[in-house]
């Protein structure tokens, strides 16, 4: 199935959009967040001032050798004030009033004393959700004299309309400051960060549409920073990519033609086959002597061309899943296993109980690799111990063997990268790895040395029956059919060369019982 075509982002919906309506939003956030005790502070400022005005106007009383005025003079006093009425009460308790003869009755009562912060904000925004006019007393002290008490009857309606101009030219300042701001982080990040981002994007979507293409390379910048490191980092997989396709386009088109010359030489090893059955009807001792080797020879050429065809093969593997005892594996496992001096190799487990769920075939394939592998090391005892984590099940396998040069552990499950043991193929690890992976496990390299060899095999406890698993390579092919394709040539080798012919594992190793 082709994948989806790359999507590509417009600007109303890109990281640039949502980095400007981000800062446009955040830079109003902390406008509100300024204009709360701005607002506050305005009002009471403003109402300071009305104390101040109206001490002023007062004071023109104490011009007077009997602090009277006349009418005229008083409500041109109060007028300058904004003030129906105002009382000044000095230190010696001395009162000085000047209002007009009939004042309107106080709505409200301040005293800017005893007002906290929070007073203020609570007190400003009542001021602002008032609809109608209110008569307001307010209390203060004089700034010329703090010791002077002065009360003065204002309209509230003056203060409201003055909050409210004030209110509206922050928020004009707010929007122009937020535009602004929002427009230099914009350009900022969009040439810091938003235009190397897209360029990646586009490295990334060319690389997808053609991976092949030399010509869309991402050139990464000199930059220090992360985008720097990504940019290097991407142009260094995007070469990765490249070479990996590379290689396996070529290992595509190898593989088809050993496909092919596979196919071809199978067919005369079983046209040699067939002739060298005829050999061990001659009773010649130097015939009897060679034919086993003969024998030999062909089975391993026959193996190595059905594992082989097997390796290339397209065919996905249906798992077929059943619940099965790991003592029953273990003791076929065990059967016939030797090593190279074909002497038998004990395999230990203390869990031959623990039930598995999973292709029995197929996992007996894995173990019985792995014992082979072990006793062609020279392993005389191997241990298999099975541990449940959760909803995991560990099975390690420990061998006494001579352990693992260290050449060879990077290219342990690389298919094809053999040993170095006679008639290896390579593809037993890498087979027996993909069939773990086909199980939803793993099969790694745990330890080893020269006191021996741990792989673990790491997969859940339950899978689902009849699953189909796809792998990322798919490789596996059955192992029963492993076994028919080659019973024809092993059948006829055990017949000729007797007692001393055995199996052989996936590396094409032979096991001597």
């Amino acid at each position: 199935m082709s994948a989806p075509p790359p999507v590509r982002t417009r600007l109303s919906t890109g990281l640039s959009a949502r980095l400007l309506i981000l800062t446009v939003l955040f830079v109003m956030l902390s406008e509100v967040l300024i204009y709360v005790p701005s607002i506050a502070r305005f009002r009471r400022d403003y109402l300071e001032n009305s104390i101040a005005k109206a001490h002023l106007a007062v004071l023109a009383l104490e011009a007077t050798p009997d602090n009277m005025v006349s009418r005229e003079l008083q409500m041109a006093l109060l007028s300058h004030a904004d003030a129906y009425a105002i009382v000044v009460t000095d230190a010696h308790q001395r009162m000085l009033v000047l209002g007009e003869p009939a004042p309107p009755s106080v709505d409200a009562r301040i005293d800017l004393r005893e007002e906290g912060v929070w007073d203020w904000i609570s007190q400003a925004f009542a001021t602002l959700s008032q609809t109608a006019n209110r008569v307001l007393a307010v209390t203060g002290s004089s700034p010329a004299e703090p010791g002077t008490a002065v009360e003065v009857i204002v309209d509230e309606t003056p203060l409201r309309d003055a909050m409210r101009a004030f209110s509206i030219r922050i928020l004009t300042l707010s929007i122009i400051i937020s535009l602004v701001t929002a427009g230099l982080v914009f350009f900022s990040l969009q040439w810091l960060m938003v235009r190397p981002i897209v360029q990646l994007t586009d490295a990334m979507m060319r690389i997808r549409e053609r991976p092949e293409d030399t010509t869309a390379v991402l050139r990464p910048t000199s930059r220090t920073d992360e985008i720097g490191v990504a940019q290097r980092e991407l142009a260094v997989m995007q070469a990765q990519i490249r070479a990996s396709l590379r290689q396996k386009s070529r290992l595509a088109a190898i593989g088809a033609a050993m496909a092919k010359i596979n196919h071809d030489l199978r067919n005369a090893l079983s046209t040699a086959t067939l002739a060298s059955d005829r050999l061990s009807a001659i009773a010649d001792p130097e015939v009897q002597r060679v034919a086993p080797a003969l024998y030999g020879a062909i089975d391993r050429a026959s193996t190595l061309c059905t594992r082989t065809l097997d390796f290339v093969s397209e065919v996905e593997p249906n798992l077929r899943i059943a619940s099965f005892r790991l003592g029953e594996l273990v003791a076929e496992v065990e059967t016939g296993l030797a090593d190279g001096a074909g002497k038998p190799v004990a395999v230990a487990c203390r869990e031959r109980d623990l039930v598995l769920e999973g292709d029995r075939d197929h996992f007996l394939r894995v173990l019985a690799n792995l014992a082979a592998n072990a006793a062609q090391a020279g392993a005389r005892k191997i241990e298999i111990e099975a541990t449940a984590l959760g909803n995991r099940l560990i099975i390690e396998l420990r061998d006494d063997g001579s352990g693992i040069p260290p050449a060879q552990r990077d290219t342990l499950f690389i298919p094809f990268s053999t040993s170095g043991r006679n008639g290896g193929t390579g593809l037993g690890l890498a087979i027996a790895r993909e069939i773990v992976r086909a199980h939803g496990g793993e099969l790694s390299l745990a330890a080893t040395g020269p006191a021996g060899t741990t792989f673990r095999i790491d997969m859940p406890r339950s899978h689902l029956a009849g699953r189909r698993v796809a792998t990322a390579m798919p490789d596996i092919v059955a192992a029963q059919q492993n076994d028919l394709r080659g019973t024809g040539e092993r059948e006829k080798y055990t017949r000729a060369a007797g007692p001393h012919a055995g199996a052989r594992n996936d590396n094409g190793q032979e096991t001597k019982s």
